[in-house]
């Protein structure tokens, strides 16, 4: 009975090719930080990468957003000991600390969103939502790391909300890339639209 009940059971988001509407879309590049791009295999080509989907975005004309993890010392001292994964992580990630900035590399501009999360998924304790609504953004295009964290939070999250949503496969990375892998090509096609970033100029008329 679950399956009949499956919206998603007869097929996966990238049945068709998708169009990319610049001017109701914003591209999200999520935790891009010194802290944690060193976590994965090759951080320096996936910072080339993010400044890549970043140089589309802007040129033509999408709404571009940032997503960091960093805590002040308030946010460290609620978190509760249910919570041990955010109790030892968050004291090491300090909201001014340079490791936890956005990196260098793919800085954000003037007038682009940047939004400060303290958990995992990029929705539940910022005001991204509502930024992005004011914005009239509909779709989300998704860059970020790690895959098994930010964007798979954040993927099934945004889905809930009602946003399209598309992840550039190559503008993400984990720590395990066998998880990467099946999350790319298995998982998020259910809810998403899996693309390279090499494909998002042609996506969006660019």
């Amino acid at each position: 009975m679950g399956r009949a009940l499956d919206p998603l059971a007869k097929g996966t988001m990238n049945d068709t090719q998708p169009t990319i509407d610049p001017s109701t879309s914003a591209l999200l590049v999520m935790d891009y930080q010194p802290a944690i791009v060193g976590r994965v295999k090759d951080g320096d080509a996936l910072l080339a990468r993010g400044a890549e989907a970043l140089a589309i975005a802007r040129r033509v004309g999408m709404h571009v957003g940032y997503v960091r993890v960093a805590f002040e010392p308030a946010d460290v001292a609620a978190i509760p000991a249910t919570n041990p994964m955010f109790a030892q992580a968050a004291p090491a990630m300090s909201a001014s600390a340079p490791h936890t900035q956005v990196h260098d590399r793919v800085a954000p501009r003037a007038g682009e969103i940047v939004v400060r999360k303290t958990r995992v998924g990029a929705f539940s304790t910022t005001d991204l939502d509502a930024q992005l609504r004011a914005r009239g953004v509909t779709t989300l295009v998704l860059a970020g790391i790690s895959t098994s964290g930010v964007v798979l939070s954040t993927v099934r999250d945004a889905f809930d909300r009602d946003y399209r949503v598309v992840v550039l496969a190559d503008g993400c990375a984990d720590p395990d890339e066998e998880v990467h892998r099946v999350l790319v090509t298995k998982v998020f096609p259910r809810q998403a639209r899996v693309m390279e970033i090499a494909e998002l100029a042609g996506a969006t008329g660019g």
